[in-house]
């Protein structure tokens, strides 16, 4: 391999009669001025006599490269040339010598751009790619720690490890992955989860799809490589087992809450102000908006009417109250206000947010254990308000009481990751939560507060946000806009922009401040799987084949079949299935026809309709 054409102190091409060059590969240039240079491949053609020589025009390949190939002794007429771009990773002090050896590294020559902690401190993410010919130099502990799933197959030594350096965060805090439907990017951020979860980091993760349980442990894996998290991760969700204690929100937390069901007015935002009392109950607020709006719809007079013919003691005392709050807060407060809050109030409660509170997810934090947190998305918008409120605060405090030598509780340092990040804090627009993840993403770092926020539109997440996530994980996408955003956001090549829409399943640029550098890498093997990974046309058929079997059971009772008595076999069906399977003749008839084509009854015709048999 040598390098040939017009060189720069940036970029060079090298080429080679029998070596295949890579994407990503890391290449050695032996300069006999500037000395051994380091660079990667960012491009690769080859081209032999099948290929039109006339290439002085193409963008495929420079003719002072063609030249410097000829003057090395390449036949270009015959031979099959590989030829590859290589941008060097530190600019040269001079142009590269022409002609100068370039060859594979060393593991030992590169390991300092590829190994950035080690397995047992950082995040072991996946394998880097087009590294496998450095295996073998690799330390003992690198070694198979990093299984790929590849060409249908299982790799146990596909590479050199990319292990994330965690405790780099401090400095270049917030992850932020990125990638359209298919891609990897739910795969890659369970990975991540995994590696938090082995490192005893608490966690909280806002889960709207129901998928980040790491319960079952994934299939076809060699028992060493996978691992038991059962112990170090909680699936809660909001209404069972974690919610809200109304009584511990404040008139701002209130205010958060309600607005999750749209945007509050104006006039509603002074009704909470003036109506939430400190300590106030769920009963207790319900009942003060109630009691306002009755005396707001009906009037005075009518309720002191009311007051004057009640019997019962406690009608007289809610009466009563009624005509205090009205007059308090008759000109405070409009009845259509009134109403709003009382409709949001009543939906947030039948939701069963108000039912728990939120002490088993502090618990967690504290016991270093992963919290998944599930729900629709606009309730989960809801809560997270709330949560994120509360735990940022409780951590914050405790730094800031730590700072003034207060004695106070310890509360960890903890991270939150969420998918569809877009919905919690989106462009353009406010939501409860886009608050709060706007203040952990400027602030969070000075407090041991980190965010892993993945997306499909990046495009769509909120812009402050975005530019605050110092590390990047970007799967396949295919949106022009996104692939923009994501070109202003980070470092990528435009050679690496251009292979977005391309990557496969799994593939991945890691573009972070921590390593100064664009990485491509494959995401490993995880350790767990998700409840989404059947098949949804596998499910189908699955589903189909079980409920046709379950009638043939019901069917072969009753055999043989005339076909002038099939109301009566449905019936029969319907009452041996416990009312669980119902079924009318035109269906019943199109399934026994079916079951005869499929070999597994047969048909007779006779003179009053056909019969079915047993096959």
């Amino acid at each position: 391999m040598n390098i040939v054409g017009i060189t720069t102190q940036q970029e060079v091409w090298a080429a080679s009669r029998d070596f295949r060059f890579r994407i990503n590969q890391m290449l050695i240039i032996e300069d006999e001025y500037q000395g051994a240079l380091r660079g990667e491949v960012v491009e690769t053609n080859s081209f032999n006599r099948f290929i039109p020589l006339d290439m002085t025009g193409s963008a495929m390949v420079d003719k002072d490269v063609l030249t410097s190939l000829e003057r090395l002794g390449y036949d270009i007429g015959e031979d099959t040339i590989h030829l590859a771009k290589i941008r060097l990773l530190v600019e040269a002090q001079y142009p590269v010598q022409t002609g100068a050896r370039v060859r594979v590294p060393f593991f030992d020559e590169v390991k300092d751009l590829m190994i950035h902690a080690r397995p047992g401190e950082g995040l072991v993410m996946g394998i880097i790619k087009s590294t496998e010919t450095m295996c073998q130099g690799m330390d003992d502990d690198l070694k198979g720690i990093a299984h790929i799933y590849e060409d249908g197959e299982v790799k146990k030594n596909g590479g050199v490890p990319f292990i994330f350096d965690i405790k780099a965060m401090q400095q270049y805090p917030h992850i932020g992955i990125f990638g359209g439907s298919g891609s990897g990017k739910s795969f890659g951020m369970r990975v991540l989860l995994e590696e938090i979860m082995k490192l005893n980091i608490p966690a909280v993760v806002l889960d709207p799809h129901y998928e980040m349980d790491f319960s079952t442990r994934a299939a076809n894996i060699d028992p060493s490589y996978g691992a038991d998290f059962s112990d170090r991760f909680e699936c809660m969700q909001i209404g069972e087992g974690i919610g809200v204690n109304f009584s511990d929100l404040s008139t701002n937390d209130l205010k958060n809450l309600l607005s999750a069901s749209g945007q509050l007015t104006e006039a509603m935002e002074n009704g909470i102000e003036v109506l939430h009392k400190r300590n106030d109950t769920y009963h207790s607020f319900s009942q003060r908006l109630d009691l306002l709006a009755q005396g707001l719809e009906e009037g005075e007079n009518a309720i002191r009417a009311k007051l004057n013919e009640a019997q019962q003691q406690y009608d007289r005392e809610m009466y009563k109250k009624c005509l205090d709050i009205l007059a308090e807060h008759r000109n405070s407060v409009p009845l259509p206000s009134v109403k709003g809050l009382i409709w949001r109030l009543r939906r947030l409660h039948s939701d069963g947010l108000f039912n728990h509170n939120i002490q088993p997810l502090v618990d967690n934090i504290r016991l270093g254990k992963l919290t998944v947190i599930q729900g629709p998305s606009r309730l989960l918008n809801v809560f997270a308000t709330y949560i994120l409120n509360n735990l940022y605060r409780r951590r914050r405090d405790y730094r800031d009481a730590l700072y003034k030598n207060i004695p106070c509780e310890f509360f960890p340092p903890f991270v939150v990751a969420a998918d569809e990040a877009h919905t919690f804090a989106p462009k353009g627009w406010d939501k409860p939560s886009k608050s709060i993840l706007q203040e952990i993403s400027q602030e969070g770092r000075k407090y041991g507060v980190f965010l892993i926020l993945a997306t499909q539109r990046p495009t769509l997440l909120d812009e402050t946000i975005t530019a605050q996530l110092n590390t990047k994980l970007v799967f396949r996408t295919v949106r022009s806009s996104d692939i923009a955003t994501i070109k202003e956001e980070t470092d990528l090549a435009p050679e690496e922009a251009r292979r977005l829409p391309y990557l496969r399943s799994g593939d991945a640029f890691i573009s972070s401040a921590i390593m100064g550098r664009t990485m491509a890498i494959r995401i490993r093997l995880a350790k767990t799987a998700s409840p989404h990974t059947v098949n949804p046309f596998d499910e189908l058929k699955e589903r189909r084949d079980k409920d046709q079997s379950q009638l043939l059971c019901y069917i072969k009772e009753e055999l043989p079949v005339f076909e002038h008595k099939l109301t009566a076999l449905a019936l029969n069906i319907e009452k041996n299935s416990g009312g669980k399977t119902v079924i009318d003749v035109r269906k019943l008839k199109e399934l026994l026809d079916r079951l005869c084509d499929q070999g597994k009854l047969k048909v007779e015709q006779s003179p009053f309709g056909n019969i079915y048999k047993e096959a």
